[in-house]
């Protein structure tokens, strides 16, 4: 697939989830980015405001494939997830009947409702795209991909992420409120029967190649030593008790990247630019990091602020 090939399904594709979320432009956006960049995505934002509409229009654009959702809750078990083995008596032998996992696109609504051991059930799925049960181990579909939706306001009933899951989500991102225009045109719409789907998305293949192009973007080693200097800062900063990973550092790579074509207007030669890594950074790393003490404000928010302070201080070479 040429770049201009690239850059015109994307707009296509951003397009066909903004009819579904009205007036957040540039969260569908990263929420594209993110799904061509080939990584699993959280939402993380207070009830009402369209996680779980943008995650089920993302899953909506896997055309031909798979897409299931899983509602999470304390009593969901790790088999409820990734499926059973059940021992049949007719062939005397243990049959796999595959849990909702097994598919291209995830939507796992409620994440942090799940108790520890099930949350724990994903971390092989989502890192090695493989399913290891009882007598059985496969590959996942490809792609793969899992949406997450948590409120990280309520915490009755729920249990928090732990840092080894929050780090194989490549991105996290907030919705916020409409503003009056969208609230105004949500209201409008309120009650109508929508219409017919239209007849758009990407076929698990046609993912695939868009992914692998996004992968051939050129990269100079200065722009490699930028994320590095990112990367590392996070490690070495006062106010941070745990940094990046490198399973961070490919993440932002490749998430700039799908930046760099989605910037592109016509025919010009691609490179990625600092800009770009700059643009997605604190969707990338925020989520991993651990913030030292707590000054009253959302833990999130100072992560975002913390990865913003490191962009401001870090030298673009």
């Amino acid at each position: 697939m040429h770049f201009t090939e690239f850059v015109r399904h994307f707009q296509v594709l951003t397009a066909q989830v903004e009819q579904s979320l009205l007036g957040k432009r540039d969260q569908v956006r990263r929420a594209v980015t993110c799904l061509l960049a080939g990584g699993h995505l959280l939402l993380d934002d207070v009830p009402g405001v369209g996680k779980t509409t943008l995650a089920a229009a993302l899953a909506g654009l896997v055309r031909g494939g798979r897409s299931t959702r899983i509602q999470g809750t304390p009593d969901l078990l790790p088999g409820d997830i990734l499926g059973v083995s059940v021992f049949e008596r007719d062939h005397g032998g243990f049959t796999f009947h595959d849990g909702p996992i097994v598919a291209n696109v995830v939507l796992f609504d409620e994440i942090n409702r799940c108790a520890p051991r099930t949350q724990s059930a994903l971390l092989q799925a989502m890192q090695e795209r493989r399913v290891t049960t009882f007598r059985h181990d496969a590959p996942l579909p490809d792609p793969f991909m899992v949406i997450g939706t948590q409120n990280p306001q309520e915490t009755l009933g729920t249990y928090p992420l732990p840092e080894a899951q929050l780090d194989r989500f490549l991105m996290r991102i907030t919705l916020g409120y409409p503003d009056r225009d969208a609230l105004r045109e949500l209201l409008r719409r309120h009650g109508r029967r929508p219409g017919p789907a239209e007849d758009g998305g990407i076929t698990p293949e046609g993912l695939r190649v868009m992914i692998e192009t996004a992968r051939a973007v050129p990269v100079s080693d200065a722009v490699y030593d930028y994320v590095c200097a990112i990367v590392e800062a996070t490690r070495t900063a006062p106010d941070i008790a745990l940094g990046a990973s490198p399973r961070a550092s490919l993440d932002l790579l490749a998430a700039a990247k799908v930046q760099a074509l989605a910037r592109i207007t016509g025919a010009e030669d691609v490179y990625l630019r600092p800009d770009d890594v700059r643009a997605v950074a604190a969707d990338v790393l925020a989520h991993r990091l651990v913030l030292n003490g707590r000054d009253g404000r959302p833990v999130a928010t100072g992560q975002r602020e913390a990865v913003g302070r490191i962009l401001d201080t870090v030298p673009v070479s």
